[in-house]
Parts: C-alpha cells; structure tokens; sequence
C-alpha cells in the first residue's frame, strides 16, 4: 500500500488567475487623461538603443579603420587612397557589428556563433590581405580565425544560456 506524501500548503492555496471584469484596467493613464507621477508613456514598440553601444561600435570601427590604413600604408606617406580605406573599412565593421549586436538576441545560439565567425573571420582575412599577401592564405587565415571565432562564441553561448 503505497503512501501519499502531503502536498505543501502553498501549493493548496494557488488558485488559476481569474480575471477580474469589475476592478479598472490599470495601463497607467487616468480617466482625465493625464499620467500619474513618474508613470513612462506607452511603449511604441521601438526598442531604445543604448549609448554605451553606438560608442563601443564607433570606437571599434575606428581602431579598425585607422590599423587597415596603417598596414595598407606600410611606412610610406599618408594618401587620400589610405584616408578613404579607413573611412569605409571603419564605418563598415561599425555599422555590421552595431547591426549584429542589435538582432543577436533574436538568433538560435548556432547562427550568433557562425555570425560572430564570418564577422571577424572575414575582418581578419582583410587585414591580412592589406599586407600583401595571397589571396588563399588570406583566405585560410580568416577562415581559421572565423572557426576558432564560432567554437568560443558557441562554447560561450553553451554555458551560460539556460
């Protein structure tokens, strides 16, 4: 004869929530119209972007920008040719890594780890191609960086994702 164990009072006492037709709908606006004291407007379902990554992007794009223009300089004098290189090269790896950063929340953990792969993987490969060297070996050296890139993201993700 098999036992019951008692169930815990605080499981007793839950009740599936009702809802309740006669109490207000409380949305934080009053009947006159005006919003209590300290009450935030209705959210317009535009998520705010923080300062803290516009800046990181922007100082990333920047150090990136201003190191492809020192390699594709190579000691020489500065051109306007390695100017517009920095500018394009920076303002490209910021908008990218601004845009990864914004959607990444919405990615399968696999996708942002292949993500984040292809994103420093082909930044790395383009570094390396500045210096002069072959197209496959900066090919190869991208793709090594982009799969260690995508194991550590993953590896990452893995661990601290529930």
């Amino acid at each position: 004869m098999a036992t019951q164990t008692p169930t815990p009072a605080r499981h007793r006492t839950l009740k599936p929530h009702l809802p309740r037709p006669h109490l207000p709908r409380h949305d934080g606006a009053r009947h006159d119209g005006a919003r209590p004291q300290g009450a935030r407007p209705q959210d317009s379902g535009r998520r705010r972007v923080s300062p803290r990554l516009v800046g990181n992007s922007l100082l990333l794009g920047i150090a990136y920008g201003a190191y492809a223009s020192y390699i594709a300089r190579g000691g020489g004098p500065a051109t306007y040719g390695q100017l517009a290189l920095a500018l394009i090269s920076g303002a490209l790896v910021a908008l990218l890594v601004f845009g990864l950063v914004l959607v990444q929340h919405r990615l399968m953990r696999e996708v942002r780890a292949a993500a984040w792969g292809v994103l420093v993987g082909g930044g790395m490969g383009f570094l390396y191609s500045l210096t002069n060297h072959s197209v496959m070996l900066s090919s190869g050296i991208g793709l090594a960086i982009g799969a260690a890139t995508v194991f550590v993201v993953f590896y990452a993700l893995y661990t601290r994702e529930p």
